[in-house]
């Protein structure tokens, strides 16, 4: 199938801010390694980082933001550093360069306590 653009009117471009995910994130299977709550905080990160990666944006607001509880925030950035996607030195984060291949999930049976593993689970955080 050949790809056309849909609404010419409407084609993106990268004005003032700054948002990028390599294809590979899919294609290697960075993706496939994240549960719901970790892709919806990596994302976030993504979007609110600048150019080198760095936000500073604090854990009580990316909770408020995601509309998520403090500790299940915190539960999702120890993955994204266990997964070796961002680095993490309060205040500061860092959306990291993706390694080589994606980091063996270590993941064992999860506590009640542990963060969601399912839209549905990650709704009632949301809610």
């Amino acid at each position: 199938m050949k790809k056309r653009i849909l609404d010419l009117s409407r084609v993106r471009s990268i004005q003032g801010g700054f948002a990028f995910i390599q294809h590979r994130f899919l294609i290697d299977g960075f993706l496939k390694q994240l549960q719901p709550g970790e892709l919806l905080l990596y994302l976030f990160l993504v979007l609110v980082s600048d150019a080198h990666g760095l936000s500073y944006y604090s854990d009580k607001t990316i909770s408020k933001l995601l509309k998520l509880p403090l500790i299940a925030m915190e539960e999702f950035r120890q993955i994204l550093i266990d997964q070796d996607l961002i680095a993490y030195d309060p205040p500061l984060y860092q959306v990291l360069e993706l390694p080589t291949f994606p980091v063996a999930n270590k993941k064992t049976s999860c506590p009640a306590s542990s963060p969601p593993s399912s839209f549905a689970e990650l709704s009632r955080f949301m809610e």
